[in-house]
């Protein structure tokens, strides 16, 4: 028997549409060898699903364009009800030449990042899938200087780095009944993404990743590590209850001790970022 002749090009299995075909063709395998009188179930069951065709993807094996496609679309739902985006042009601006340097620095740098500021006074920020992060109005006129700014953002950074929201929504949508042997709907994925960014807490050991990865990310560009440390400490000083940004697991005070630790470790970086005074006369003064 010759056997190249019946090998098999693994980059077949990687493709996006390749889990969700061998998925319809199973379900109509399954009609098939089923009695008549239970087929007409299993059509039921199965039919959305081989309608919709592309519109079923398989979380596990997300391909990096359709996790820019899922995001897309979840910035769609997003500014057109969940946020108000902030339309100062000369600030927008500048979060995204922040954000570019940094990606370019960053464990993802291929992805085509979009930096979007909520007319929020609230400090927070967050990232969904594909390069999408938004940074509140309040967080740029808490942080004092360029790099503490710039902390935030690659600290978002690091979630997409190492796909936290998307592991997130996979386990959401199992526990939740949501996914089924085809995958799950495009839409229901996109609600469910919208959901997690915005009102779950990540967990302790996105955290500690997100932060290592942002250290790391911040100090390839040159900034001032103590950026990130000092950010942190000014927000456990505020009296006014945990920001947003901080109202997650695991304690602040404790990302702070492994922050430092990092950066004693491997210290590095430069000092871009620190000078106070201007930052005041380009954003302070610009954000209202």
């Amino acid at each position: 028997m010759n056997r190249k002749h019946f090998s098999v090009n693994p980059r077949v299995f990687r493709r996006p549409w390749f889990y969700p075909l061998i998925s319809i063709v199973v379900a109509l395998i399954l009609c098939l060898n089923t009695p008549i009188t239970a087929r007409a179930i299993d059509a039921q069951r199965w039919l959305p699903f081989i309608l919709q065709g592309v519109q079923v993807i398989q979380l596990s094996n997300i391909s990096p364009k359709q996790e820019v496609e899922l995001g897309k679309q979840m910035d769609k739902q997003l500014v057109s009800g969940q946020v108000r985006l902030y339309r100062n042009s000369a600030v927008n601006r500048y979060v995204q030449q922040i954000g570019q340097r940094l990606v370019a620095n960053s464990d993802r740098p291929d992805l085509p990042y979009t930096f979007q500021v909520i007319d929020d006074d609230g400090i927070n920020a967050f990232a969904t899938l594909g390069g999408f992060v938004y940074v509140n109005k309040g967080l740029l006129k808490t942080a004092e200087n360029e790099a503490e700014l710039a902390s935030v953002i690659g600290h978002e950074i690091g979630h997409i780095g190492g796909k936290h929201l998307l592991k997130q929504m996979r386990q959401k949508a199992v526990a939740s009944g949501l996914a089924s042997a085809a995958g799950l709907d495009s839409n229901q994925a996109v609600s469910l993404g919208v959901e997690l960014a915005l009102n779950r807490p990540r967990g302790r050991e996105d955290e500690y990743d997100a932060d290592r990865r942002g250290l790391r990310t911040l100090t390839r560009s040159g900034y001032a590590q103590s950026g990130m440390v000092s950010f942190m400490q000014k927000l456990l000083k505020k009296g006014s209850g945990t920001p947003t940004f901080l109202s997650t697991h695991p304690a602040t005070g404790d990302r702070i001790k492994a922050l430092q630790s990092s950066i004693n470790a491997q210290p590095g970086g430069g000092s871009a970022g620190m000078d106070n005074a201007a930052y005041q006369a380009n954003i302070k003064a610009l954000v209202r």
